[in-house]
C-alpha cells in the first residue's frame, strides 16, 4: 500500500512538473523566436537558419526554468495534498515523516542528473550548433538588410550605406566600401537595385564612381552602369567559439591547465583549448559553476517545500509558514544565480561558493531531523 501511495505522489509531482516546464518553456521560446526574426529580416539570412537557430535555443530555456518550475511544482502539489487531507493517509499508515522526506531526496538525485546533463552536455552542444548555423550562413536575402540612412555591415568585409529606398527596392545615393587583400575599394552611386543574373545576386549601380586603393596605389573610374557582384558573401558574425559553447571537458581542462592542477584525466595544453587564457580564468570558473554546481541546489529546492510537513493546516501559523517557505525557496533560487558575481580568480577564495549547496542542504536536513525528533 505504501508503494502505491509513493507511486501516486511521484506521478503527481512529475506530471505537473514536466507539463509546467515544457509549457512555460514553449511560451518563452515563442517570444524569443519572434526576436530572432531579426536574424532573417535584418541580416538577410535564409528561413532554415532562423528555424534551426531558434529550435536549438530551446534546451537553454528549459535549463534556466528547471529550478524554479521544480520548486513551484513540489510546493504546489504538497500544498494541495495538505489542503485535501491526503497527507493524513501517509501518517495513518504509520509512515515515518523522515522517510517521506528521504523519498523526495531520492527523486531529487534523478532530477539533479537530468539538470547536469542539460547544463553540461546538451546546452553547450546546442548553443555551439546554433552558432555554427550563423557562422557558416551566407547572406541570401540581400534586399532585406539594407536600411536607409544606416551603415549596413552585415556582410563580412562590405559596408553599404543608402540615403533613401523606395517601394520598388531602388536605393539612392549609395556608398559602398569593400575590403581587399591589400587595400580597399569605395564606390559611390546615385542609384542602385538588387537583381539576379543566372541565379547570382548582383547590386546594379547607376551613375557613380569607384575608387580603389591597393598597395598604396589609387585608381578610379566613373561609370554609368556597373554590376557589384555579391557571390558567396559571408555574414559578419562572431566566428570564435564563446565560453558557453565550449565542451564541459574543455572548460575543466582549461581550469586544470591554468591552475596547474594534477588531474591526468583532464590534462591538456592551453594552446589546444579555445579561449583558455589567464584573462579568461574567472569566466571559466563561472562556466563550471553554472554547469556543475547550480544543479546541486535542486535537492535543496525540493526539500524546502517539505517544511510544510512540520506543521498542519489546522494550526494558526500554517498560512504564515507557507508564505515563509515560498519566499525561502525564491531566495535560494536568487542566491544560487546571484552568487556567481562573487566568483574570483583565486581558486581558494571560491571555496564557500562551491560548497554552499552542501552547506545549505545539511542545515535543512538536520533541521528536519531535529524537529521530527530523529537521531542521526
Amino acid at each position: 500500500m505504501k508503494k502505491l501511495i509513493y507511486r501516486k505522489l511521484l506521478k503527481d509531482y512529475m506530471s505537473f512538473f514536466f507539463i509546467a516546464l515544457f509549457s512555460s518553456g514553449l511560451i518563452i521560446w515563442v517570444f524569443q523566436a519572434v526576436n530572432f526574426l531579426d536574424i532573417m529580416i535584418e541580416d538577410g539570412r535564409e528561413y532554415t537558419v532562423y528555424i534551426n537557430y531558434s529550435l536549438l535555443n530551446f534546451p537553454k530555456i528549459i535549463s534556466r526554468l528547471f529550478p524554479f518550475v521544480l520548486f513551484f511544482s513540489v510546493f504546489y502539489i504538497l500544498s494541495k495534498y495538505e489542503l485535501n487531507n491526503e497527507l493524513i493517509i501517509f501518517w495513518n499508515f504509520g509512515e515515518n515523516k523522515i522517510k517521506f522526506i528521504n523519498f523526495i531526496l531520492f527523486v531529487s538525485i534523478f532530477l539533479l542528473l537530468i539538470q547536469v546533463s542539460l547544463t553540461s552536455l546538451i546546452v553547450p552542444k546546442s548553443q555551439d550548433k546554433a552558432r555554427s548555423f550563423l557562422r557558416n550562413s551566407n547572406v541570401n536575402f540581400l534586399g532585406n538588410f539594407i536600411k536607409p540612412k544606416r551603415f549596413n555591415d552585415t556582410i563580412d568585409g562590405v559596408t553599404i550605406y543608402a540615403e533613401n529606398k523606395d517601394n520598388n527596392g531602388n536605393l539612392y545615393n549609395l556608398y559602398i566600401k569593400k575590403d581587399l587583400n591589400a587595400g580597399f575599394e569605395i564606390t559611390y552611386a546615385n542609384k542602385g537595385k538588387f537583381e539576379e543574373n543566372m541565379g547570382l545576386p548582383i547590386l546594379v549601380l547607376y551613375d557613380g564612381e569607384t575608387i580603389r586603393n591597393r598597395e598604396n596605389k589609387i585608381t578610379n573610374f566613373k561609370f554609368s552602369k556597373s554590376d557589384f557582384l555579391l557571390k558567396n558573401l559571408k555574414a559578419n558574425t562572431i566566428t570564435q567559439q564563446k565560453n558557453q559553447e565550449m565542451k564541459t571537458s574543455e572548460v575543466i581542462s582549461c581550469i586544470v591547465s591554468l591552475y596547474k592542477l594534477k588531474l591526468k584525466l583532464f590534462s591538456k595544453e592551453i594552446n589546444e583549448i579555445t579561449n583558455c587564457t589567464n584573462n579568461n580564468k574567472i569566466n571559466m570558473l563561472k562556466e563550471i559553476y553554472k554547469r556543475l554546481l547550480i544543479p546541486f541546489y535542486i535537492p535543496i529546492l525540493m526539500l524546502v517545500p517539505y517544511l510544510l510537513v512540520l506543521s498542519s493546516k489546522e494550526k494558526i501559523n500554517y498560512t504564515k509558514l507557507k508564505i515563509i517557505t515560498f519566499i525561502l525557496g525564491i531566495i535560494i533560487i536568487i542566491f544560487s544565480e546571484g552568487i556567481i558575481r562573487f566568483v574570483s580568480q583565486e581558486l581558494l577564495d571560491n571555496l564557500f561558493i562551491f560548497i554552499a549547496p552542501l552547506f545549505i542542504f545539511l542545515i535543512l536536513y538536520f533541521l528536519f531531523l531535529f524537529k521530527l525528533n530523529f537521531k542521526r
